[in-house]
């Protein structure tokens, strides 16, 4: 049989490239390793592996596990002569491509600990993402910051700014690799270090063993069922959680091959990430947050048939995470591409977070999304107003714990609470992390007897989990409690408004008051049209909630989001307290 990565090599000389498979005659094994190097040894000893496609979803490069495992050990072999030590760490850019893949393994054989740290983004501008790169390396200090060539500029100055060296993925990978003796690594020794999509200020870095990731990666393989068909496809960013751990790590140590986009060509050609899937003969694992469901929904000409382009008959599980899911886009993404064959079944929400290492909960496969309507007074804790009508919210079921892994609903002093009664969601089990890195305080305040309190708010219900909120972003008006996301909602159902326009919380009034400012993406010029669009949604919040909000109509792409692409409310109201996010003003 001839090798894969020989094939392809061929395949290459000949102008044409051939996908790695999705079948293997090596006997799998779901994540029962010590450690991730061993793990990648054992799929390199297959013929699965990376495909990384280009922006219009052609493949680029395909890249063998046994491919990857050799130029890891080249890296690691580079970097122990570099006189890297185990437990330095080192930070990596994380560019969807094989010098990212190879770089993090290599880090991983030489006993140090990788750091993936985020690409820029199409807001902020040079300068923050420097700052960025510049509080991450603060808190990591690793020895080397490694990134992309045509990263240089902005990457080389958060290096020299903090004085850590600097060196692009390309230089470092040209040098010549001497063979050497590899430290031998132990099931309890860190494997990474993990940023949460929200720590940009005041970073935490997720430290992570390899017996916590594997105990995870064992438990996504046993919640989704992988089967020999399956293949995975994915355009989530390799410095996120779900993207790195879900999509990069669990590929290999399940030994399933992965079909890539960049995020960046996700974004600009969203529709590509079907057509990946559609080509897939076999059957397809994906994941997105409910926004990548949204955009490829809304991409959809009313004047084109999804049949008439995609086959999504064979996507087994559409995956759904990383943010508050909302049954609306998913119902609009299923009326969106029904008749190119994919099923409402398929959709599998989750939940999770990175002290966790990623999973806590999975739905069980052909389940799919399943809500529960909850009053709003159950949701905020208070009591309805006398002759008040009713208000529900669709809470999505985020389904069962994973393997080994146990969920506890807890009012705010510990106590456990009874099934169906919202409070603090908290999680123990063998996933869990070993805590912030050089952050003991704040391990201490979400770490306590071996349980983790993920700062969500959620119930419990016939043994799934529902998630509410997240804690710190509620907003708590005379003494009542009220969900940004209820604002937000309301507001997006006027016309002209998507998911991500809006951002609400609290703020002090200059009379002394609390209130709720909205934060709304402004596409229109004309200042009776904003005039008239802020009396709007000031109307819409106040039948909803019953409370007059501060309405501040911005430019568009003002809001900012995580790393992850999630909108940040508590940096957006940081950034509008500051006086940095400037609003329109109506009456000029």
């Amino acid at each position: 049989m001839t090798r894969p990565d020989v094939a392809s090599a061929a395949a290459a000389d000949s102008g044409t490239l051939r996908p790695l498979p999705t079948l293997d005659t090596l006997p799998r094994r779901f994540s029962d390793f010590a450690t991730m190097g061993e793990a990648l040894d054992y799929a390199a000893s297959g013929t699965r592996g990376f495909n990384f496609h280009d922006a219009r979803g052609n493949l680029a490069h395909p890249y063998s596990y046994a491919a990857l495992r050799s130029d890891a050990l080249s890296c690691a072999y580079r970097l122990i002569a570099h006189g890297i030590k185990p437990q330095d760490r080192i930070a990596l850019v994380a560019e969807t491509g094989a010098d990212f893949a190879q770089m993090f393994f290599g880090v991983i054989y030489a006993g140090a600990w990788p750091v993936p740290l985020p690409l820029p983004t199409s807001f902020g501008g040079k300068e923050s993402y420097i700052d960025q790169l510049s509080v991450q390396l603060q808190s990591c200090d690793p020895k080397i910051l490694f990134y992309p060539a045509e990263l240089a500029e902005m990457a080389g100055a958060a290096a020299a700014a903090n004085a850590v060296e600097g060196l692009t993925f390309e230089d470092f990978i040209a040098r010549a690799a001497a063979p050497c003796a590899l430290p031998q690594a132990s099931t309890d020794d860190i494997a990474y270090l993990q940023y949460s999509s929200g720590s940009t200020r005041f970073p935490h870095g997720v430290a992570v063993t390899h017996k916590a990731l594997l105990s995870n990666l064992a438990a996504h393989s046993h919640g989704m069922q992988v089967q020999e068909s399956d293949r995975c496809i994915s355009w989530l960013p390799w410095y996120h959680d779900m993207g790195l751990v879900g999509c990069f790590l669990s590929p290999v140590a399940n030994q399933v091959t992965v079909d890539y986009l960049k995020t960046e060509d996700f974004a600009r050609r969203p529709l590509a990430w079907l057509d990946l899937i559609s080509r897939n003969e076999g059957t397809s694992i994906s994941y997105s947050p409910t926004f990548g469901y949204d955009i490829c929904a809304r991409r959809m000409s009313s004047q084109m048939k999804a049949s008439d382009r995609f086959d999504l008959s064979r996507w087994r599980l559409a995956g759904n995470g990383a943010d508050m899911i909302r049954p609306d886009v998913m119902q609009s993404f299923v009326d969106a591409f029904a008749d190119a064959g994919f099923s409402p079944s398929a959709f599998l929400p989750s939940y999770g977070l990175a002290e966790a290492t990623l999973a806590v909960t999975i739905m069980p496969p052909g389940e799919g999304i399943m809500v529960e309507l909850v009053e709003e007074t159950d949701l905020s804790g208070g009591d309805a107003a006398e002759g008040r009508p009713q208000r529900y919210r669709a809470i999505v079921n985020c389904g069962k714990p994973v393997k080994d892994m146990i969920v506890e609903i807890r009012e705010e002093d510990g106590t456990p609470l009874a099934e169906g009664q919202i409070g603090k969601v908290w999680t123990t089990g063998p996933s869990l992390m070993v805590g912030y890195f050089r952050d003991e305080a704040a391990t201490q305040a979400c770490m306590a007897d071996g349980w983790l309190d993920t700062g969500d708010m959620g119930y419990m219900s016939g043994g799934y989990l529902y998630i509410v909120g997240r804690a710190k972003d509620m907003i708590i008006i005379n003494g009542k409690n009220h969900w940004p996301q209820d604002i937000e909602w309301a507001v997006e159902q006027l016309p002209g408004f998507k998911q991500g326009d809006i951002a609400a919380f609290a703020i002090t009034t200059p009379g002394g008051e609390e209130a709720p400012a909205v934060l709304v993406h402004c596409r229109t010029s004309d200042t009776e049209e904003r005039a008239k669009l802020r009396n709007q949604i000031r109307d819409r919040v106040r039948a909803i909630t019953g409370m007059n909000c501060v309405v501040e109509l911005i430019p568009p792409r003002t809001l900012p989001r995580t790393s992850s692409g999630k909108l940040s409310r508590s940096k957006a109201r940081t950034l509008y307290l500051e006086g940095e996010i400037v609003p329109y003003d109506i009456a000029a």
